[in-house]
């Protein structure tokens, strides 16, 4: 369950926003592709990026 609803959540997320995923992935401290790669299903976020999105 946790790894179908996050892609999408971060993405509604991210576009409510209005942040890219690269500067999403670039204020995380991440690589420019981070975010891009979590919506696309090909990673999950640590639990250190997770929180910091979400809080």
């Amino acid at each position: 369950m946790y790894e179908d609803s996050v892609p999408e959540r971060l993405a509604k997320l991210r576009t409510q926003k209005g942040v890219s995923a690269r500067d999403m992935s670039l204020s995380l401290g991440q690589a420019n592709n981070c975010i891009n790669n979590i919506e696309n299903k090909k990673s999950l976020p640590s639990m250190q990026s997770f929180l910091y999105i979400w809080a």
